[in-house]
């Protein structure tokens, strides 16, 4: 999914459903955190990827 089509797709979203959708990416972000912390393989554009979808989501929850 691109991020133009997600950024739109977000927009349409409730205000309760940006917030699902922020916890839901955080807890992505820890599993990711304590994967690489324990030693296990983790793909590094992972986290540049959560980090900027966490992002999106803030952005569009202030303008809401």
């Amino acid at each position: 999914m691109s991020n133009k089509n997600r950024a739109s797709d977000l927009q349409e979203k409730s205000v309760e459903e940006l917030t699902g959708t922020l916890l839901e990416l955080r807890k992505e972000q820890f599993n990711l955190r304590m994967s690489q912390g324990s030693g296990q393989e983790v793909k590094p554009h992972l986290f540049k990827l959560v980090r900027r979808n966490i992002s999106r989501v803030k952005t569009v929850l202030s303008a809401k």
